[in-house]
């Protein structure tokens, strides 16, 4: 008989107990091993779910000053391994992950955090004080890391001492003298389990709920908006071609909130200080008694690669803010407006991208829709023309007429450059690059765009051949991305398609390949397709 017939021989974690005289258990060194980290597991779970559930409480009651992370220890530590990330690891998770970098960040910051604590539950069953120090390091660290996010109150970390607390107590259960041998128990792998989904649970609650306040549309957001689908003429109508107005769910999104705050437009307010003739704070209330406008604009961010997706056109409803700058009457040799986001996110926007007569808004809407809270809810900037990093603050809440030798925003000492106008580039949507298509006519497609200068023309070349002009759809405004086409007599065989743009002030896009660091990616677009 094989010796794996009959009953199944039993399993080290379904046992409580293990033989006297084998210290590590059954299965030797492996076993105790498990064991030993599993104490570690259990100590960490129930003293993340007594912090996460503390914090949430804390918030819902007001009680918590971090509006972005809502004193979760969790969220906090995420939040400041962003800001602390040398920026080439930064530029790296966005040109490889794109709009899934946090996603990627938070299960990197899990699995290390659940090593950590494995790893002292096996030193706290052998030296139980140099693991009580190590839990105590972690509570340090996630207490600091609480601490310094923007608008936290010294109560805020309450929570997460009396979590580290509790989780020091738990891995102290047990001492050398008294330890039991063997594997985890079921009791112990049902508390992991439990504490586990417990911490999931909250702070996948809390991420809809962080500063406590629902996404309140109760006050009338000015109607009468275009339809989102764009103006006549401006859609090309190629299928797999990108829509001119890209719906709010596939909009891009990039920023540095692990978790977007979530604000009532009740209590928002916009300041306006700093080199100005007078301070102006604006109330939600008398922000939507002012003419609003609406605006469609593109949006890029300087991350985009060339023939990237990172960028997208919106319809945007809001006030212009030259408006409100006016108001306030800045100084003479002011020339730099630091926009500062509720999480405490900055940007460094040139004054006359916000003076000249170009629409830039206080946005309180998106293609017709109240803004979605990953895109700025209850205000956000957007200004044509600049990339996002120096000028798409969401969540605004503050606005310093300064200067460029006085501030600097989140991303210029990072190393990209501090006015950030938008580059002309192309792109080719359909057809997609490794596709096969069928000899005969083919439409090349894409979009093209030059914010706040307008397309003038687009190019397409097939091989090394002669390039030759691509019919553009219409252009309603020159802050929004333009859409073309080419017919291609397609001829079989493998063909790089390549195509360049011309903005509105008669200058080509370079072909010269340079990365997104410091100011925005350059290149000529270019997909390889089999004609058969």
């Amino acid at each position: 008989m094989s010796e794996h017939s009959g009953a199944p021989a039993a399993r080290p974690w379904d046992a409580d107990d293990t033989p006297a005289g084998e210290p590590f258990g059954p299965g030797g060194w492996a076993v105790g091993s498990v064991s030993y980290a599993v104490d570690g597991l259990v100590a960490g779970a129930v003293g993340l779910f007594v912090a996460e559930a503390g914090a949430a409480l804390g918030s819902a009651l007001g009680l918590i000053g971090a509006v972005a992370t809502g004193g979760s220890p969790l969220l906090s530590v995420g939040a400041a391994v962003v800001d602390l990330s040398p920026k080439p690891l930064k530029d790296w998770a966005v040109a490889t992950f794109g709009t899934g970098d946090k996603a990627v960040l938070v299960s990197v910051v899990a699995i290390v955090v659940t090593l950590v604590l494995a790893l002292l539950g096996g030193l706290a069953r052998r030296r139980p004080t140099p693991a009580t120090v190590g839990m105590l390091a972690l509570g340090v660290v996630a207490s600091a890391a609480v601490l310094t996010r923007p608008g936290a109150l010294l109560s805020d970390v309450l929570p997460t001492c009396a979590g580290i607390g509790l989780a020091v107590v738990v891995l102290r259960r047990g001492t050398p003298a008294t330890d039991r041998v063997g594997g985890p128990t079921r009791r112990e792998a049902l508390v992991v389990a439990a504490g586990a989904a417990g911490v999931g649970l909250v702070t996948g609650l809390r991420g809809g709920a962080i500063g406590g306040a629902t996404q309140d549309t109760a006050t009338a957001l000015p109607t009468g908006a275009p339809p989102p689908v764009g103006p006549q003429g401006a859609q090309a109508g190629i299928p797999g071609s990108s829509p001119w107005v890209v719906p709010n769910g596939d909009f891009y999104r990039i920023d540095t909130a692990l978790v977007p705050p979530r604000l009532a437009s009740a209590g928002w307010s916009l300041r306006v200080w700093g080199e100005v003739e007078r301070e102006v704070v604006l109330t939600w209330e008398q922000l939507l008694t002012k003419p609003m406008v609406d605006r469609y604009v593109t949006l890029c961010c300087v991350s985009n690669e060339v023939g990237g997706d990172l960028v997208g056109n919106a319809l945007w409803t809001g006030w212009p803010v030259r408006e409100l700058l006016a108001r306030a009457g800045p100084r003479a040799g002011a020339d730099m407006v630091l926009s500062r986001s509720a999480d405490g996110w900055t940007a460094g926007t040139p004054l006359p991208a916000l003076t000249d007569g170009r629409d830039a808004l206080l946005a309180v809407a998106m293609n017709g829709e109240p803004l979605p809270r990953e895109h700025g809810f209850p205000v956000r900037l957007v200004v044509p023309g600049l990339y996002g990093y120096v000028s798409a603050t969401k969540w605004v809440t503050e606005l310093k007429v300064t200067r460029f030798a006085v501030d600097i925003g989140y991303w210029t000492p990072r190393g990209w450059s501090a006015l950030g106008p938008v580059k002309t580039a192309a792109r080719i949507d359909v057809p997609r690059s490794g596709a096969r298509v069928t000899a005969g006519r083919v439409a090349v497609a894409g979009v093209a765009w030059a914010m706040h200068r307008g397309i003038q023309a687009v190019q397409v070349r097939v091989d090394d051949g002669p390039w030759a002009d691509a019919r553009l759809a219409a252009e309603p405004t020159v802050d929004a991305w333009r859409q073309w086409v080419y017919e291609w007599d397609a001829t079989a065989g493998s063909h790089t398609l390549t195509v360049r743009a011309r903005d509105g002030q008669g200058q080509w896009q370079t072909a010269d390949v340079r990365p997104p660091d410091p100011d925005g990616a350059t290149g000529l677009h270019t997909v390889t397709v089999t004609v058969g």
